[in-house]
């Protein structure tokens, strides 16, 4: 699990895998900032966990292999973004290619990038969500995986619609890890199948 910050959906698959729920385990957490609670969380489970600050690397492409060293020590299955703040690059999309999954805080393709619940309170949706998707090349634009729709009410602002959407970050993104650890997802095109 790749993250830059607290780390709520990383706990959240966490304890999915500690109940039984996955038939996973998370293999090393992976952080771009030294001082993420996510690696807080990652101790207390006594899960294996790395900082690969990007700045302390000549460029992308030297940072990523770095990244991608550690992933293959631990023998890592899927790759997940939970919160991880940057657009992933060829080579980690070289050596995972499908196996990399992402949560975002929008309805894909509505409002890919940061900043998504100011942009959908802006737009004024009435419904607002979370998509899983896998990664690809661009910003938000792979094939979804699972998505959930959250009303949006007349009094909400960022912060209250951002927490009704976190907690359905926490329900479909293990269930997205689960489906691909049970091997029921397949990417046909701009589409996944769920089998």
């Amino acid at each position: 699990v790749l993250i830059s910050g607290r780390g709520s959906n990383l706990q959240a698959v966490i304890d999915a895998c500690e109940k039984g729920d996955i038939t996973a385990r998370v293999a090393v957490v992976i952080s771009d900032k030294a001082d993420a609670y996510g690696l807080e969380r990652a101790k207390k489970h006594n899960i294996p966990a790395a900082v690969f600050e990007p700045g302390k690397f000549k460029d992308k492409n030297t940072y990523e292999l770095e990244i991608v060293k550690v992933l293959k020590q631990h023998h890592a299955g899927l790759v997940c973004l939970a919160g991880y703040m940057r657009i992933v690059g060829d080579v980690l999309l070289e050596h995972f290619r499908g196996k990399i999954m992402n949560i975002h805080p929008a309805l894909l393709p509505a409002f890919p990038g940061l900043h998504v619940q100011k942009a959908a309170l802006d737009h004024g949706v009435k419904i607002a969500g979370a998509t899983v998707h896998f990664v690809d090349e661009g910003c938000d634009t792979g094939p979804i995986i699972l998505q959930a729709a959250v009303p949006v009410r007349e009094d909400d602002t960022e912060e209250t619609l951002s927490a009704r959407i976190l907690e359905e970050e926490h329900k479909i993104y293990p269930r997205a890890v689960k489906l691909f650890a049970e091997g029921k997802l397949k990417i046909e095109g701009r589409r996944v199948r769920i089998t």
